[in-house]
């Protein structure tokens, strides 16, 4: 059987980064070679390059958290030198998995020449204005949809177009450089709120964040630095400064809003006076200090509030991975009024997942639970019931769940392990979602969930372990020599 170390795992990761990139830019670049039979060589190539780059750097992310697992500390500097060799390949890469970033673009470019971009889509540049190659490459289900992010991402992207004069490639790179910085926020956040190696494994060397923070530079990276980074201050009694934080993180996307509840909480535990008090302040001023920063920089922006009408844009297309979309859609076709129903059931969604997370921000006050977890779990819980799901979108509350102290070897940590390894499979690399996507995350569940059942993750009282009656003490001297995956 193969021996896997954190140093095998390293480079077999970074191997599949590597290829990864190589298939992108072999796709993107080369000029198809059709044969006789009709296969274009070079495309398909490049495809199934990258699927075997995107098993290998899964493959060593998973076996890299079987030997941290064992451990009870690990050095963070050496997760952030894998990071190092697994995420520099993918910075030079295409835009991979997704074609959002030609919408940030395209719509940086917008807010430079004055369009109002919460009234109309990419669509509205011309052949020569600035932005329209970007744009002609903006999915169909997206030419003529207003921007649903906040002033602070649009005017982010239109200093990136100005800077690069609206190049293609060169805007790509500024924007990917933002992601970098973002990634950058998310370690820094980790580390501080206590998070050793194990967080960073499951939350910065996720593929899934690499996959589609670095490789396809979405802008959940940028949301998810900033909120932290907020928390982060919020813990240290500084809320003034870390609501503003987490005001800017929500004129990103505006998911990151429910960081304000937990930052509440933390100023009611530290507050003084009669318990009403406390809930008081909690309950308002952070919200006061994040709404101040929203208005402030969406005058300075000048793009207008046009923002509050456009959050339900990403539900108006149907996603197959939102489980309030498919059970509306399927009791809506069996009523024969499909639109209805699931239009009530996905605000039936949310309704639940805002009572699940007053709830956890309740078990926080009381102290039944870490703040920064309950920050996480609602984070998942608003992503599960939400009416419109993408894959990334478990990176909202998995880097906030894996940086609550030893939450990545939890239960919860496990199955997050598999979703993330799963899903990095449901998305195309040019960004589309085929059919046999959802069936490779299928399989790669059950597999996940097996091994779950096979080798639950537990505490014991030498340590963690991974695997049915493994002496803790065991599993770390194989960390030091050499562990079988």
């Amino acid at each position: 059987m193969y021996v896997w170390t954190s140093s095998v795992c390293r480079w077999v990761g970074a191997g599949g980064s590597f290829a990864i990139t190589v298939g992108g830019l072999a796709g993107e670049f080369l000029p198809a070679h059709v044969e006789s039979w009709g296969v274009e060589v070079v495309p398909t190539a490049s495809v199934v390059l990258m699927y075997v780059g995107l098993t290998l750097l899964v493959s060593a992310w998973w076996c890299y958290g079987r030997l941290l697992v064992g451990v009870k500390e690990t050095a963070p500097r050496e997760i952030i030198g894998t990071l190092c060799a697994w995420g520099i390949p993918l910075v030079l890469a295409p835009p991979l998995y997704s074609a959002d970033v030609y919408s940030y673009i395209a719509q940086g470019a917008m807010t430079f020449e004055g369009h109002d971009v919460y009234e109309v889509g990419p669509s509205v540049l011309g052949v020569h204005d600035l932005g329209s190659a970007a744009a002609a490459r903006v999915g169909s289900n997206w030419t003529d949809t207003p921007a649903p992010y906040g002033p602070v991402f649009l005017i982010l992207a239109s200093w990136v177009v100005q800077l690069t004069e609206a190049g293609t490639t060169p805007a790509v790179l500024g924007l990917r450089f933002v992601a970098l910085g973002a990634l950058v926020l998310i370690v820094w956040a980790l580390r501080s709120l206590g998070g050793g190696g194990g967080a960073l494994w499951l939350a910065a060397l996720n593929p899934l964040l690499l996959i589609h923070v670095i490789a396809g530079v979405h802008n959940d990276g940028l949301m998810i630095g900033l909120m932290l980074s907020g928390v982060v201050l919020g813990k240290r009694g500084r809320w003034v400064l870390g609501s503003s934080l987490v005001g800017l993180a929500a004129m990103i996307k505006s998911p990151a809003v429910v960081a304000l509840l937990f930052l509440g909480v933390m100023v009611a535990q530290a507050a003084r006076g009669p318990v009403l008090l406390k809930i008081a302040k909690g309950l308002i001023l952070p919200g006061l200090v994040a709404a101040a920063v929203a208005s402030g920089t969406t005058v300075l922006a000048g793009t207008g509030f046009g923002w509050l009408d456009t959050q339900g844009v990403a539900g108006s297309i149907h996603t197959a991975l939102s489980l309030t979309s498919d059970v509306g859609l399927g009791v809506g076709l069996l009523a024969g009024n499909s639109d209805l129903v699931k239009e009530m059931v996905q605000k039936l969604g949310l309704a639940v997942a805002l009572v699940l997370i007053v709830g956890l921000a309740w078990r926080s006050w009381k102290g039944r639970m870490d703040p920064v977890l309950g920050l996480g779990l609602s984070l998942l819980s608003l992503v599960a019931l939400s009416p419109a799901v993408q894959p990334w979108y478990l990176l909202w509350g998995t880097v906030a769940l894996a940086a609550a102290k030893t939450a990545w070897r939890s239960a919860a940590g496990q199955l997050l392990t598999v979703l993330s390894a799963a899903l990095v499979y449901e998305t195309h690399p040019s960004g589309g979602t085929p059919a046999y996507g959802f069936v490779l995350v299928g399989v790669v569940c059950a597999l996940g969930l097996a091994w779950m059942w096979r080798e639950p993750w537990r505490e014991q009282r030498h340590g963690w372990v991974c695997g049915p009656g493994s002496p803790g003490a065991a599993v770390r001297a194989k960390w030091k020599h050499r562990s079988r995956c």
